[in-house]
C-alpha cells in the first residue's frame, strides 16, 4: 500500500535553487537522495529539488506551502526580495497578491527556477 509522498521540483541550477530556498524561505535540505536535495516542511511535508533542463516550463502551481499567518509570511518574504504574482481571470482575482476564496487565502510566487509555488492559509 501507499505510505507517504513527496513533491519533486525541477531546478535548472541546483545550487542556485538551494540558495533560493535557504535565503528566501529559510530552509535547509535534510539530506540527499539519488542526487536530489530533500527538504522537510512541518511534521510530514517533504519535497525534493533535482537538476534538469526542463525547469521553469510548467505554467501551473507545483507546490503549496501552508501558513498559519499569510500576511506575516508574505511581509517577511517581500522583505527578502520575493515578488508575488497578480492574477485577474474570471473567478480568480488577487488583491495585493492574495486570492481570498473564503475557504483559504492564497498567494503565488516563482522560485529561482521558475516553479510556481503557492503560500496558503486555510480558513
Amino acid at each position: 500500500m501507499l505510505q507517504d509522498l513527496y513533491t519533486v521540483l525541477p531546478a535548472q541550477d541546483l545550487e542556485r535553487a538551494r540558495g533560493f530556498y535557504h535565503d528566501k524561505l529559510g530552509m535547509e535540505p535534510e539530506g540527499t537522495l539519488d542526487g536530489m536535495l530533500m527538504y522537510r516542511v512541518g511534521p510530514a511535508g517533504r519535497f525534493a529539488l533535482y537538476e534538469t533542463s526542463n525547469a521553469g516550463t510548467a505554467q501551473n502551481t507545483q507546490m503549496c506551502l501552508i501558513s498559519d499567518d499569510l500576511a506575516a509570511d508574505m511581509a517577511r518574504l517581500r522583505d527578502a526580495g520575493l515578488a508575488f504574482e497578480e492574477y485577474d481571470f474570471p473567478g480568480m482575482k488577487t488583491v495585493d497578491g492574495v486570492l481570498d476564496s473564503g475557504e483559504s487565502r492564497t498567494a503565488w510566487f516563482r522560485d529561482s527556477e521558475g516553479n510556481f509555488v503557492c503560500l496558503s492559509q486555510l480558513a
